[in-house]
């Protein structure tokens, strides 16, 4: 049993940890300056968690708080932080955003086959097994979780059937090196500078993007009063809502009605919430609501994220790599060679790493990491993310059967 159990007092120690980290990295003291001027503040809040759950001190199998997040706090993010976007100026990113998000999905697709072959002329019997202990079978649930998400990795275990054995080793790999590959792009994130010099990118039209939302911030900006806060809230919660109504209605009925758009993943609910999240947000930058910005909509949907990171943080339990090594080295050499896919194809066409980082997260992280990761960049970002996860789970299912077939072949 966990030290922690009650998940009450598990939230208070994630807030204790999330407070700890921004009053340090807003300090004025220099040795503080200099520690996170090398480790992103955003970095610690998802690898502290990670700690008390290794030391045992909390438990995420039995804790509802990444639930709770990534049900509620998320897509009221997601509306908050698409409220005030510019249409026009994320359009006005251009065409490389989507080249690196299908370059992403190119080097999971390939990078599974190889890394069985890869890794069986090492140890033959590791990438062996016979009927549902085969193990290209479990392989394609992180196939289907790496190009889309949750709801893909679900209808990857229906169709090719593996153990459940072997189906919940797969989802420890997924999860640690899914994890522990998202830390490398928080840390990039806070070094993007010096990659977009590497990539000879042009990023000026992530700037124009970022200026913009920033010149309207500070034009509208007031103190909030407690009926401006109120709104904020009532109108997250509230499309947040109707995203989990909408889903509950539309995502059985798929699944029910349409066994083509259920391979597409449009069976799960959790789609659903995101998009209606996304687009009630960007529905409502159109009206006044947008200028409940200036009294900090986008700072509350901010906060909503870093919570998410806390929970996402505590799943990851470092002590798992004893538990199946071999299965680990495989799931490391597939991420490796996704990594270098995405590497070249971005110094090819001279992509921003903001693209390659959210090109990536997009497919390996889906709709749960990809506005964080967007957010570590800039908050006015999140809806880039957002709109290529939903991109994810459109193409993911079929992405992730064609690797499958790829690894059952080798």
């Amino acid at each position: 049993m966990p030290l922690i159990t009650n998940d009450a007092v598990v939230f208070g120690l994630l807030m204790a940890i999330l407070a700890a980290v921004f009053i340090t990295s807003h300090s004025d003291n220099p040795g503080w300056k200099k520690f996170y001027r090398f480790v992103p503040s955003l970095l610690l809040c998802y690898f502290i968690p990670s700690v008390f759950t290794t030391l045992d001190i909390i438990d995420p199998e039995t804790s509802n708080l990444y639930y709770v997040a990534s049900r509620f706090l998320l897509p009221a993010s997601l509306v908050l932080l698409t409220l005030s976007i510019d249409l026009k100026a994320i359009m006005n990113l251009g065409w490389k955003a989507v080249a690196m998000f299908f370059a992403g999905t190119f080097g999971i697709i390939i990078g599974g086959p190889l890394a069985l072959i890869i890794i069986g002329a090492i140890n033959p019997d590791l990438v062996a097994g016979a009927g549902p202990e085969e193990v290209w079978r479990g392989l394609s649930t992180i196939a289907g979780s790496w190009i889309g998400g949750g709801a893909n990795q679900t209808a990857m275990y229906e169709v090719f059937q593996p153990s459940d054995t072997l189906f919940s080793a797969m989802i420890t790999v997924d999860i640690i090196v899914a994890n522990i590959w998202m830390a490398f792009i928080l840390y990039g994130a806070g070094i993007s500078d010096q990659v977009d010099k590497w990539f000879k990118a042009d990023s000026s039209a992530i700037e124009a993007l970022k200026k913009s939302v920033a010149d309207y911030q500070a034009s509208i900006a007031k103190v909030p009063t407690l009926v401006d806060l109120v709104k904020i809230g009532a109108i997250a919660f509230i499309i947040t809502a109707l995203g989990h109504m909408i889903g509950d209605f539309v995502g059985p009925w798929v699944d029910e009605n349409s066994k083509l758009l259920s391979e597409l993943s449009f069976n799960s609910s959790f789609f659903w919430i995101i998009v209606v999240a996304t687009l009630g947000g960007f529905a409502l930058s159109f009206t006044k609501a947008r200028e409940l910005e200036g009294a900090g909509a986008s700072k509350v949907g901010s906060l909503f994220i870093y919570i998410l990171v806390m929970t996402i943080g505590m799943k990851m339990d470092l002590t798992a790599f004893s538990e199946v090594p071999g299965f680990f080295a495989i799931g490391f050499v597939w991420i490796i060679i996704h990594v270098i896919v995405l590497l070249s194809v971005g110094k090819l066409i001279k992509a921003p790493f903001f693209f390659t980082a959210v090109g990536s997260q997009a497919n390996v992280g889906g709709a749960a990491s990809a506005p964080i990761v967007a957010s570590a960049f800039s908050p006015s970002l999140a809806p880039v993310g957002v709109l290529l996860a939903v991109l994810g789970y459109g193409v993911g299912t079929f992405g992730a059967w064609l690797c499958a077939i790829l690894m059952q072949m080798v």
